[in-house]
C-alpha cells in the first residue's frame, strides 16, 4: 500500500506473530473481575452503613438491652427451671445471639428491594459485569459481617454480666453456627426481594415471621417448659438447632460433637447433628432461590 513502510523481512519475528500467546494477555480474568465487582458492591453497602450508622447502633444496642432486661426479669426464677444454671443471662445469651443474627439476615433483602424500586438494580443488570451473582454475594457478605459483629458484642456483654465465656474452640463453633444460619436466612430474604412486588410486602413478611419464630424456639425457655404442641414446633424450627449448641457451650465446659444438646420428640440431637441440620437448611435455602435468581439476573 502506498505510504506504508514495512520493516525488513529479517526484523519480523514470524514465530511471535503466529503464536497464540499474543492474545493470551488480552484474555479477561473473569474470576478476578468477579472478585473486584463483589468487593466494590460490598464496599458500597458499607459506605451506606457509614452514612447511616444509626442502623448499626440500633442493631447492636437492641440485643444488649434484651440481654440486660430479660436477664434481670428472670433473675429470681426458681432454681432448675432453666436447666443446670441459676444465671438466666447465661441461658438467654444463646437465644439473643441467634435471634439477632436471624433478624438481621431476614432484613438482607431490603437494600436490594430499594435498589429495585429506585432503578439502581436495573443499572447494574445492564452493566458489563463478569457475573451478576456478585450482587447477591455482596449482600450476603455485608449481612454476615454485621451478624458476626453483633455476635461479638453480645458475647462480650454476656461475659460482663456473669455468663462466662466459651473456650477458643467454642467461640469458633459459635462463629460457624451464626455463619450457617445467617447465610441460609439471607438467601431466603434475597430470594423474596427478587420475587415480591415491593418493599411493603417484604416488610410484612419480616414482621409476620420474626416473633412467631422467636417464641416457637428455645430462645427464651427450654423445651421442658413448653406444652407438647409447642415442643413439636420448636424442634421443627431451625433456630432451635442454632440456639441449643451455643447454649450447651455456655453451660458445659466439656463439650464435644457427640454431646446431646436437645431432646426432641423423635429422639436426642447431638452437637454434630444440630450442625448438620443447619447445614442442610442453608443448602436448601441456597438451592431454592437459584431458579428465581436465574430468571432475575439472566
Amino acid at each position: 500500500m502506498s505510504g506504508t513502510v514495512l520493516p525488513p523481512k529479517s526484523d519480523i519475528n514470524w514465530q511471535q506473530v503466529a503464536s497464540p500467546q499474543v492474545y493470551t494477555d488480552a484474555t479477561p480474568n473473569v474470576f478476578g473481575e468477579f472478585v473486584q465487582e463483589t468487593l466494590a458492591l460490598t464496599r458500597r453497602l458499607f459506605i451506606q452503613l457509614q452514612r447511616r450508622p444509626s442502623t448499626l447502633f440500633a442493631g447492636i444496642l437492641q440485643p444488649v438491652i434484651w440481654l440486660v432486661l430479660f436477664g434481670a426479669l428472670f433473675q429470681n426464677a426458681p432454681k432448675g427451671i432453666f436447666g443446670n444454671t441459676t444465671n438466666y443471662g447465661q441461658f438467654l445469651g444463646a437465644g439473643i445471639i441467634v435471634f439477632t443474627a436471624f433478624a438481621g439476615a431476614l432484613n438482607a433483602g431490603l437494600p436490594v428491594m430499594f435498589d429495585r424500586e429506585f432503578g439502581f438494580l436495573n443499572r447494574l443488570l445492564v452493566a458489563p459485569l463478569a457475573s451478576r451473582f456478585s450482587i447477591v454475594l455482596a449482600s450476603a457478605i455485608f449481612i454476615i459481617s454485621q451478624s458476626l459483629l453483633q455476635t461479638a458484642v453480645i458475647v462480650i456483654t454476656a461475659a460482663f454480666l456473669g455468663a462466662g465465656l466459651p473456650d477458643a474452640a467454642g467461640l469458633g463453633a459459635i462463629v460457624l453456627i451464626v455463619f450457617l444460619l445467617a447465610l441460609g436466612v439471607t438467601a431466603i430474604s434475597l430470594g423474596l426481594a427478587f420475587a415480591l412486588p415491593g418493599h411493603i410486602e417484604l416488610i410484612a413478611v419480616i414482621f409476620v415471621s420474626n416473633l412467631p419464630l422467636l417464641f416457637a424456639s428455645t430462645a427464651l425457655a427450654p423445651l421442658s417448659f413448653m406444652p407438647k404442641w409447642l415442643q413439636i414446633l420448636a424442634t421443627l424450627n431451625p433456630l432451635s438447632y442454632a440456639i441449643e449448641p451455643i447454649r450447651y457451650l455456655y453451660l458445659h465446659q466439656d463439650w464435644g460433637l457427640n454431646s446431646v444438646v436437645m431432646h426432641a420428640f423423635w429422639g436426642d440431637v447431638t452437637f454434630s447433628g444440630a450442625l448438620l441440620v443447619l447445614l442442610g437448611f442453608t443448602l436448601v435455602a441456597l438451592l431454592s432461590i437459584q431458579p428465581q435468581l436465574r430468571r432475575t439476573l439472566a
